[in-house]
């Protein structure tokens, strides 16, 4: 049976606050626990004011704190903002107090705009292109016998489990390239999925950590008891889509219905090329689009991801992602 796992972005809805969304987090984690799910990872952002989990470690800590048994991790750490040092320390310290259970998700954007990067002290000319060599000295930091002469303490030989992230070839390469897993964005980016998939396959160089390829793929999933309700809800994801692509990032919008009718041409193209690795509906739609794109992929995990503005309908809509992965036997997923 095909994994599925959560991603939380820890959405600030409008009328809320950062409080509420670690409350609701918590509880979803739990909720998420009980259902099946695989890991619980949550998304290095800056400067949002619809997203809660900027200060990323410190959430993983607080999910990990208040579950006992699900993966939690980081989808992901924007390694660029941060010395390789410091995630080590900081992870190091994630898997001595929960072994066994601590994700460490990499990527290379900013996971801001320009001047919010400028505001982390990140040299915005050089950063991101020295991302590999920043993920092989982190590597080497968690490792058991690190060829640095700094230590990174806790850190040095816990060895927490890496991911390469990535919307485009880059990182499919470079995943292939170091033998680790790889998870593609294609909740929001989907234009080079199958691309990337086929690449990272391809070139995959077995290592101690990885000894055959694992993909991972985003897929929004907007489940309710009906398609109508489902569509509804859904809206509120499209309206910060907009809102961001636009230049206006807010906080999490209640639904509006009708809204991808009503919005203009550029709207609607873009909401069509940013949410294709979408399922909205009731429980027999989520299961016949999840069985397609499982099939058309060959994904070996899939990471769910479910903004709605109203946290009893977002719970609502995991549970039943979580029963109709039960339906998705082997020989659907093959």
């Amino acid at each position: 049976m095909i994994p599925f796992s959560v991603l939380d972005l820890s959405p600030i809805t409008e009328g809320s606050d950062a409080a509420q969304s670690f409350r609701n987090t918590l509880d979803l984690a739990r909720h998420a626990e009980a259902w099946g799910y695989n890991r619980y990872w949550l998304a290095e952002h800056h400067g949002m004011p619809g997203i809660a989990s900027a200060a990323t470690a410190v959430l993983i800590a607080h999910v990990a704190g208040g579950t006992r048994s699900i993966r939690v991790g980081a989808g992901g750490i924007m390694l660029p903002n941060h010395s390789p040092l410091v995630i080590a320390e900081q992870f190091g310290t994630l898997e001595s107090l929960y072994p066994g259970r601590i994700d460490l998700g990499l990527g290379r954007a900013p996971g801001s705009d320009q001047a919010t990067a400028r505001a982390l002290r990140r040299n915005l000319m050089s950063d991101a292109d020295e991302f590999p060599r920043d993920v092989v000295e982190l590597m080497d930091f968690l490792s058991r016998e690190p060829r640095q002469v700094v230590r990174a303490v806790p850190g040095t030989g816990l060895e927490v489990p890496i991911w390469i992230l990535g919307s485009s070839l880059f990182g499919a390469q470079l995943a292939a390239m170091l033998g680790l897993p790889y998870a593609f964005a294609s909740h929001f980016a989907p234009a080079q999925m199958m691309q990337a998939i086929e690449l990272y396959r391809a070139s995959f160089k077995p290592s101690a950590r990885l000894a055959t390829p694992y993909v991972m793929l985003g897929f929004n999933v907007f489940a309710a008891d009906t398609d109508e309700e489902a569509a509804v809800r859904a809206t509120s994801m499209q309206q910060a889509f907009v809102n961001l692509r636009s230049g206006r990032p807010a906080r999490l919008p209640p639904p509006r219905p009708g809204y991808a009718q009503d919005v203009g041409p550029a709207e609607q193209a873009l909401l069509a090329s940013v949410l294709p690795c979408s399922a909205i509906g009731a429980p027999d739609t989520v299961h016949a689009k999840l069985k397609a794109f499982i099939e058309r992929t060959g994904a070996d995990e899939l990471m769910i991801t479910s903004q709605m503005f109203d946290h009893a309908a977002r719970l609502r809509s995991y549970e039943i992602a979580a029963k109709v992965r039960q339906t998705l036997d082997f020989k659907d997923a093959a």
